[in-house]
């Protein structure tokens, strides 16, 4: 039974990475918005309804990083060892992310510079990236308020939105300049030091509230 569900999971898995990676692939070549479900699905070979099961907002199959991001930051806080916080569970991430290049890390990567293309010339990609830094300040905000056995609160909310716009800031300051044309190794090499500096500065307005 075990290994019937673990097989099961695993299908699940690689149909949503072909269905993600087709989408991906036509997103780029003619844009987000000239692309529709069903053209995904049938190039997927998938039916559109499968589409929705894996990907509930068109959006999703271009952002689906979004939702990992989420489950890492969670876990993250979650699994941290004793005594440390979450506002350091968290900048902890974001460098292990950057140390292994990983796209929610900012890092940028040359490929990158194509999805930052199709993401910019999509009125509805950007809206949806809008939502979802509203809906991570939310998540750390519950959080840091778990941490201190309370609800959320003014400083739960200020603490959680100077962080998410610490990283945010870094991450597209990172990417603009590679679109831009500068050498991506380059600015990769300054990010951590960039993170360093803009979590500092979070945590400082934070404790002086």
């Amino acid at each position: 039974m075990d290994s019937e569900l673990g097989l099961r999971e695993r299908k699940k898995r690689q149909t949503r990475q072909l269905i993600s990676d087709v989408a991906s692939g036509l997103f780029v070549r003619r844009g987000f918005d000239a692309v529709t479900v069903t053209e995904v699905a049938a190039a997927a070979g998938v039916s559109p309804k499968t589409v929705f099961n894996y990907f509930p907002r068109k959006e999703d199959l271009f952002l689906d990083r979004l939702e990992e991001l989420t489950g890492l930051l969670t876990a993250a806080v979650r699994d941290r060892a004793p005594g440390v916080g979450v506002l350091a569970a968290v900048r902890a991430l974001v460098l292990d992310l950057l140390a292994r290049r990983h796209p929610m890390s900012g890092y940028a990567e040359p490929s990158y510079v194509h999805f930052w293309g199709v993401v910019t010339g999509s009125p509805a990609l950007l809206a949806r990236v809008r939502e979802y830094v509203q809906e991570l300040e939310e998540l750390l905000a519950g959080l840091l308020a778990a941490e201190r056995g309370g609800p959320v609160g003014l400083r739960e909310r200020f603490a959680a939105a100077t962080f998410v716009a610490a990283y945010r800031t870094v991450y597209l300051d990172s990417a603009r300049r590679v679109f831009a044309g500068e050498d991506h190794e380059a600015v990769g090499a300054e990010m951590a030091l960039l993170y360093g500096r803009a979590f500092d500065a979070a945590e400082q307005a934070a404790a002086a509230l």
